[in-house]
């Protein structure tokens, strides 16, 4: 016995099984935006302390030259 439409079903089984690895793919996709997200949010973080440091620094620098400033009268 054979079947009716050898094609058709070739075609359906074509289309099931890369429908499997869409969606592996479309996982991995999301895997991996989702691990770009975290590390923006982690480089915005890093970010910030930098530059909370920065202006310490710039704050410690302006003390020191007001303290040298007023020694020096």
């Amino acid at each position: 016995m054979t079947f009716p439409y050898p094609r058709a079903l070739v075609l359906v089984g074509c289309a099931v099984l890369s429908g499997c690895g869409l969606a592996g793919t479309a996982s991995s996709t999301a895997a991996g935006a989702a691990a770009e997200a975290q590390q923006a949010r982690e480089g915005k973080q890093t970010e910030a302390q930098v530059e909370q440091k920065l202006q310490e620094a710039q704050q410690a620098a302006a003390a020191q030259r007001d303290a040298a400033e007023k020694d020096a009268h």
